[in-house]
Formats: C-alpha cells, sequence, structure tokens
C-alpha cells in the first residue's frame, strides 16, 4: 500500500478522519502489519496524526487543520452523538461554548484528550440513546442531538449529580425554549425517570410554555 493510494482513497471517500478498521476495508488485500507499518511510518512523518489509538487524521500538505472538534468527537468514542451543553450552545439554548466537547454514548463514561481539546462521553442506557440526527456543521456531518432530546439529557445528567437546578443561572434562553416541542420533550423524559420529568415540568413552568 502506498501513501499516494491510500491519500486518493481517503479523499474519494471524504475521511478527513479515519480508522485502522477503515484503511482495512477499503484495502482488503493489504496484510494487517503492512498496513499498521505504514500508518505508523506516515504518522512520524507528520503526513498523519493519531489521534487515539488506531484513529488517525489526514492533514493535507501545506494546509492548517481545520476539522471540527464536534465532528472529531463522533469518530474518538462510538457510537456516540453531541448532546448536553454542546448541542445546546450550538442551537444557542444557552449562551456559553464549553470548553470541552460533551457527548452521550451507550459505552462506559469517559474523557479523552487530544490536541482538539477534551471529550467528555456521558452513558447512558440503550433506550434513551435516540433523538439524535446527521446534521451538516462547518462543512462536515455531525451526530448531535436534536434541541429536545439536547435539553432533556441535561437535566438528567443534572439531576443525577444532586445539584439543585437554577435556571436563571443556567441562562437558558426562553424565546428558544418556547420554540420547543414540549410533546417531544416529555416524551424523551420518560426515557430516563421521574426526576426528569419533574425537573423539565419545572423548567417548562419557569419559561412559561
Amino acid at each position: 500500500m502506498k501513501y499516494l493510494d491510500l491519500v486518493s482513497v481517503l479523499k474519494k471517500n471524504k475521511l478527513i478522519v479515519f480508522s485502522l478498521r477503515d484503511v482495512e476495508n477499503l484495502f482488503p488485500k493489504e496484510k494487517l502489519k503492512t498496513i499498521k507499518n505504514g500508518l505508523s511510518l506516515w504518522v512520524k512523518k507528520g503526513r498523519f496524526v493519531k489521534l487515539k489509538r488506531n484513529l488517525y487524521e489526514f492533514i493535507e500538505p501545506g494546509l492548517e487543520s481545520n476539522i471540527p472538534d464536534v465532528y472529531v468527537a463522533n469518530k474518538l468514542y462510538a457510537p456516540s452523538y453531541i448532546s448536553l451543553e454542546t448541542a445546546l450552545s450550538i442551537y444557542g439554548v444557552i449562551p456559553d461554548i464549553a470548553a470541552q466537547v460533551t457527548s452521550v454514548t451507550t459505552r462506559p463514561t469517559r474523557e479523552l484528550k487530544n490536541k482538539y481539546g477534551w471529550f467528555f462521553y456521558r452513558s447512558c442506557q440503550k433506550r434513551a440513546f435516540t433523538g439524535y440526527k446527521l446534521m451538516p456543521y462547518e462543512g462536515v456531518k455531525i451526530f448531535i442531538a436534536d434541541e429536545e432530546k439536547a435539553l432533556v439529557d441535561f437535566i438528567y445528567f443534572s439531576v443525577r449529580r444532586k445539584e439543585p437546578l437554577n435556571f436563571d443561572e443556567e441562562r437558558f434562553n426562553e424565546r428558544i425554549l418556547k420554540k420547543l416541542s414540549w410533546s417531544k420533550v416529555l416524551k424523551y423524559a420518560k426515557l430516563f425517570n421521574n426526576k426528569t420529568i419533574t425537573a423539565l415540568k419545572r423548567l417548562k413552568g419557569w419559561a412559561k410554555c
């Protein structure tokens, strides 16, 4: 497997972040050892960046990397989708942009770090791993919770921390909250527990939705 052949296939398949498994699938006739040796060599030469074990970033020669961190988050720990503070910030439900990217997964809770920053993954039951979509974002496509599910995820994990919820301090955008489908919000809340449902009903009253 030659470097230029790999680059050509990566570009053709729009794989700016790719895994060892991706390369195996793209070059089924190549031996695994050959692929690993090639990737290791090209990482040392700066042609690829290793984001974690068996996950790489393709670097265009002469160009700076501009991959959105939320796209990296999807690839780092799958299956997962962007949610909680990060998604709420993207949708304008809360004003702050968190220093880390927060996601929901069915796998164990995990925190990861690389050149793109910190990535937090919160674990949920499989029945609650829903309410997300594939959305265009800064030239790529990301898996992200819809507005209602991002809000429910946020409230659920806030309640789990057993911290008192102060809606004024969270600075929720009441105008956007009023536009949400609250029947969908409560449907998602039922996937969790009664505390989550109660907290969301309080929020609905607070925002006068």
